[in-house]
C-alpha cells in the first residue's frame, strides 16, 4: 500500500485501519496491527506508535487525506488529534477475512470454556466437557460479537441454556465459610443473608459466634461481601472454602 504526498511517497506495510463514517463521509487511520486494542484498553497512551501515519485519510489504499473543512464540518473541529482519537475509540477495525475467521473461532472457543469452567450439569453436579458446550452453542445457533467480552457473551449462553433448556445447567455453587460475631447487627444481617445462600450445609451458634457453611451462587458472592462489609462493621469474616461445589467421589472439577 502506497501513499502518495507532495513529492514523497511512503509505502505502508502491516497495515491496520479503523474506519469511522461521520457525517455522511467516510474517516479512517492508519494504524500498526495489534495497536488499536493496546491503546483501546490504556496500554499504549501514544498516538505516534498507534498510527504509521500522523493523518485522517477518506481514504487510507488510495491515499486521500481528509481536508481540514471536512474535519471541522462532521466533527466540529480542526484538532487532527482530537479527531484522531474520537476515530480510534468509536471506529471498527477492519480487519482481513482470514485473520477475522480465526478471531472468531477463537472468541467462540474462549466462550465455551468459559462456560465449562463455571456451570454444571445440576443432576450430576459434575462440568460439561467444552464439545459438548459447544454443540449447545451450535444448537442455540450463536452469533459471535467481537465488540463483546467473550465473558459477558458466556454469561448470556449460559441464560439461553436455561431458558431454551437445551441442555440442564447451572453456575457452579461456591462452598463458602461465614463467621459472625453475636451483636444486634449479626441477628438482621442473618436475615438478609438467608437469602442468597442456595443452601445451608452447617450451621453452629455459640454464646459469642455464628458459623454457616452454605453453597452460594458466584454472582451472589459480592452482594454478600458488601453486606458483611457494611453490616456487620468489621466483626465478620467471608472464606470461600472452594470454588465450585464437588460430586461425592470426585477429587476436583
Amino acid at each position: 500500500m502506497v501513499i502518495q504526498q507532495p513529492n514523497t511517497q511512503i509505502k505502508l506495510t502491516n497495515v491496520s485501519i479503523v474506519r469511522l463514517r461521520k457525517g455522511g463521509k467516510r474517516f479512517e487511520l492508519a494504524c500498526y496491527k495489534n495497536k488499536v486494542m493496546e491503546w483501546r484498553s490504556n496500554v499504549e497512551t501514544d498516538l505516534d506508535e498507534v498510527l504509521q501515519i500522523h493523518s485522517v485519510f477518506m481514504n487510507v489504499s488510495k491515499g486521500q487525506v481528509a481536508s481540514k473543512e471536512d474535519l471541522k464540518k462532521c466533527f466540529k473541529t480542526e484538532d487532527t488529534d482530537k479527531v484522531i482519537q474520537e476515530i480510534l475509540k468509536k471506529g471498527e477495525l477492519q480487519v482481513a477475512e482470514k485473520e477475522r475467521s480465526n478471531q472468531l473461532e477463537s472468541m467462540w472457543r474462549d466462550i465455551a470454556t468459559i462456560v465449562t469452567d463455571n456451570c454444571v450439569n445440576p443432576q450430576t453436579k459434575r462440568p460439561y466437557t467444552v464439545t459438548m458446550i459447544e454443540k449447545a452453542m451450535q444448537d442455540l445457533h450463536l452469533s459471535v460479537n467481537t465488540k463483546r467480552s467473550t465473558k459477558s457473551q458466556a454469561l448470556d449462553v449460559i441464560k439461553q441454556l436455561q431458558q431454551k433448556q437445551i441442555l440442564p445447567i447451572q453456575r457452579a455453587q461456591m462452598r463458602v465459610r461465614l463467621t459472625l460475631q453475636q451483636t444486634k447487627e449479626a441477628k438482621k444481617l442473618r436475615e438478609k443473608l438467608q437469602p442468597l445462600f442456595t443452601s445451608i450445609e452447617d450451621e453452629d451458634s455459640t454464646a459469642d459466634e455464628y458459623e454457616v457453611i452454605a453453597l452460594v451462587d458466584p454472582g451472589n458472592y459480592r452482594q454478600i461481601n458488601e453486606l458483611l462489609q457494611s453490616d456487620a462493621k468489621g466483626k465478620g469474616q467471608l472464606e470461600i472454602m472452594n470454588l465450585r461445589e464437588k460430586e461425592e467421589g470426585d477429587e476436583k472439577f
